[in-house]
């Protein structure tokens, strides 16, 4: 039986944490769009001022997933948890460590007395948007995204 343990990142989870983005850009269809360097990333999570945290899952040891967060302000609602990105390895998919990293997440939510958590799923993104209806998601087809550089 495979242990399964769902804990918060550690800078040394970076690099793993990095080739997840990647497995999920190339499955977004996006693979030249992740330009991020490791020191970059590792000093934005754990350097004196962090704007992400993260929490992996592991089976038997080795990173199979992870959830990435940050907290976001609302005038309307106040401060809200952002799930930037929640990955499981391809072959890993189906455990039920989605479905853990999540629930992880809305207890860090509570813990840290959030007014809730928002994120992004590509509308052609199906087994997504089947996960999070699972969780009562409410989707909203209104607002556009917008993003300069």
């Amino acid at each position: 039986m495979q242990q399964i343990v769902i804990r918060k990142a550690e800078k040394e989870d970076c690099p793993r944490i990095l080739e997840l983005i990647q497995e999920l850009a190339e499955y977004e269809r996006a693979r030249d769009e992740v330009t991020v360097t490791l020191e970059h990333f590792e000093e934005s999570g754990f350097g004196k001022q962090p704007v992400w945290w993260a929490f992996v899952a592991e089976i038997d040891g080795v990173i199979a997933g992870f959830a990435l967060y940050y907290i976001r302000y609302s005038t309307w609602k106040g401060q809200r948890m952002y799930l930037e990105d929640i990955v499981v390895t391809e072959s890993m998919r189906g455990k039920g460590l989605g479905a853990m990293l999540f629930e992880r997440l809305l207890e860090e939510m509570h813990e840290k007395k959030l007014n809730g958590i928002v994120w992004q799923v590509l509308e052609w993104n199906e087994p997504a948007i089947n996960f999070y209806k699972k969780y009562n998601a409410t989707f909203d087809n209104e607002w556009v995204n917008c993003s300069c550089n």
